[in-house]
């Protein structure tokens, strides 16, 4: 089981809080300053620009941007709560949306009054969130419309647009674009699609404007390895991923698999890293949603990397032919390689393939599997060329590729008894905004994997 870390920083700054292990109250929440209206929308969004706080779902965009750039589009726009983490090794949203629903949920309100939005979701696939949602709602109506999602869980199910299309009623599938979310959404209005995590530093911002730096400063980070349970902690940017490893990889880490899936593999040489974007983007990998899965003496980076691979094949969202055939041809060579079984040209053809890949697919997913080949060539040479000499003993004891190693759970959230006993079945019929949203037909995910 998933365990939390206290935090290290001081609680008011802190989205761990300070009772991790149990569901926050609604009373619990405003006794800290939550849902307070002191910080206004225009020096929340000053604030929010000023600290610098970035996006926590993969891609670390500037949120004061990304804001900004929906609250210019005018119309009646509508905010997203993104609580669908499609990454094997992350688990802190889904955390926050069973310990901290009400954090999110005040995130949410804040960046609706930021951009003038009329409606809000919340889109999820876990079922303890959606009833932690759920339960929030009924305990602290928000300011506007909030209405709960619920999707099929997949890789790419959490792809802002698959998100748009799954509200709209459609398959959680990612879509062409342009258009972006940002300019034309759910049923057409401009739309923020913005991760748990990002909305909850928000929220603490609001609450504390005094603190937004360090509140910026600070993210969650899911780490697991060989060594022990996972661990998701809330550590300062800086912090080294050596620093990072401990009891999780004993003996000392060998290297890691970044950013869930998609920051690739770094080797020993990188674990000086700090956990910093510009630094980790400038060494050619990335924190991604801060899933960090630590590589320790015995484990073979050749077999992590055929378990990564397996993974994005089996999540191919089958709409793009160049996704379907590269993430199989990346994984087929993979597995060859763990196998014994690797003709000599494969490293070569993994080359082309993290070369050539890029780019081509409607999300990130061929990305993810053209990164991992091509991070497994650049820190892991030597091991490459012994498998394509001799087979390698390590993966030779190990059961074939199979992407579900790679999964971590959600740590464990207890519910008070009071809250147990406040669980609609679905959201508040309304909000003190107005009526709540018409409910559209939601088809079966067709093509979904």
């Amino acid at each position: 089981m998933t365990t939390v870390r206290p935090p290290s920083t001081a609680p008011p700054a802190s989205v761990l809080g300070t009772h991790p292990h149990r569901a926050e109250s609604a009373a619990a929440y405003r006794a800290t300053g939550g849902y307070a209206a002191a910080t206004g929308p225009g020096e929340l969004l000053a604030h929010l620009a000023d600290s610098g706080l970035r996006g926590r779902g993969g891609a670390g965009f500037p949120a004061a941007v990304k804001l900004r750039s929906v609250r210019e589009r005018g119309g009646a726009p509508v905010v997203v709560a993104n609580g669908e983490e499609g990454e094997p090794g992350s688990a802190k949203d889904r955390w926050l949306l069973r310990a901290r629903p009400h954090l999110v949920l005040d995130g949410l309100a804040r960046a609706a009054a930021v951009t003038g939005a009329v409606r809000g979701y919340v889109y999820l696939s876990d079922p303890a969130s959606g009833e932690s949602v759920r339960r929030a709602l009924a305990e602290h109506p928000p300011p506007l419309p909030v209405e709960v999602v619920e999707t099929r869980h997949a890789y790419v199910a959490g792809e802002e647009t698959a998100v748009v299309r799954r509200i709209d009623g459609g398959p959680a599938l990612p879509a062409a674009k342009p258009p972006r979310p940002f300019e034309r959404g759910v049923g057409g209005a401009p739309t923020l699609v913005s991760n748990a995590e990002t909305l909850a530093r928000i929220a603490l911002t609001a609450a504390r404007p005094a603190l937004r730096r360090a509140i910026a400063g600070t993210t969650l980070v899911t780490l697991s390895g060989p060594g022990a349970a996972p661990v998701l902690a809330e550590v300062p940017y800086g912090t080294t991923l050596r620093a990072l490893a401990g009891p999780l990889a004993p003996g000392g880490a060998a290297g890691a698999l970044m950013g869930g899936l998609f920051g690739g593999l770094v080797g020993p040489g990188a674990l000086d890293l700090p956990l910093e974007p510009g630094a980790l983007t400038a060494a050619g990998t990335s924190l991604g949603c801060g899933a960090i899965r630590f590589l320790g003496p015995c484990d073979c980076p050749v077999a992590t990397a055929a378990d990564a691979a397996a993974h994005l094949a089996a999540e191919s969202a089958r709409q793009c032919g160049v996704c379907v055939s590269g993430t199989a041809a990346v994984s087929g060579a993979l597995t060859a390689l763990t196998a014994g079984s690797a003709g000599p040209d494969t490293a070569r053809s993994l080359d082309r393939w993290a070369r050539g890949l890029r780019g081509r697919g409607a999300c990130g997913l061929l990305d993810a599997a053209a990164g991992i080949a091509g991070s497994l060539l650049r820190s892991f040479p030597g091991p490459v060329r012994a498998h394509l000499t001799a087979p390698c003993p390590v993966c030779a004891a190990a059961p074939p590729p199979d992407g579900r190693r790679l999964t971590v759970p959600v740590p464990e959230v207890a519910l008070t008894a009071a809250a147990r006993t406040r669980a609609p079945a679905s959201p508040p019929a309304g909000s003190p905004a107005g009526p709540s949203p018409a409910r559209r037909p939601r088809p079966a995910l067709k093509g979904t994997p």
